[in-house]
């Protein structure tokens, strides 16, 4: 029998001040069975950080592990088209290759121990890609984390390329670095 998902509920307060956006936030979100807390965690994050979008109403998490020709969060128009792609993790070259015909923007958040190795053998390749990438702190990640509970509110905002969460008795930060930015990005 296959494992099923754990669910987790996230009430988040957003902050925003590289946008100006302020706004609560509630999210269900999905743990796949092999995906870990860390990952889940970033998507989180990373969705809070495209909250600001126009039609960020139409922003989901998508099935993700379980759909291997969906990116991680996405937004579709009311046309149905794909207006942001945006993957989490170590992607390959042709996955993205594919994710920049298909989708008006493009964004790449990578995050663990080995995201310098994954960076260093990608970069050329993605040098000709209409593509951002970022990278997360891997030991900023991890403490966020630590911070997760089933059911949690937190409070989140973001200043310059810094996320500060706060929870109700702990807080965090978690930095970012632009590992390549070639639309318009934060």
């Amino acid at each position: 029998m296959a494992l099923k998902p754990t669910i987790y509920k996230f009430k988040l307060s957003v902050s925003d001040l590289n946008h100006d956006y302020f706004d609560t936030l509630n999210l269900t979100v999905a743990l796949h069975p092999s995906e870990t807390k860390e990952r889940m965690m970033v998507r989180v994050l990373v969705f809070c950080l495209h909250a600001y979008q126009d039609n960020q109403k139409l922003m989901s998490f998508t099935k993700g592990l379980s759909a291997i020709d969906e990116p991680d969060i996405w937004l579709r128009g009311l046309d149905d088209q794909l207006h942001l792609w945006i993957d989490v993790g170590e992607p390959s070259f042709e996955r993205i290759k594919k994710s920049c015909r298909v989708a008006k923007q493009t964004y790449v958040y990578s995050f663990n121990s080995k995201s310098k190795e994954w960076w260093k053998q990608s970069q050329k390749q993605f040098d000709n890609l209409p593509v951002n990438v970022f990278c997360f702190d891997w030991h900023e990640v991890q403490g966020v984390s630590e911070l997760l509970t089933r059911t949690m509110e937190l409070s989140i905002t973001l200043s310059e390329q810094s996320i500060f969460v706060a929870a109700a008795d702990s807080q965090v930060e978690v930095n970012w670095q632009t590992l390549q930015s070639k639309q318009d990005s934060f």
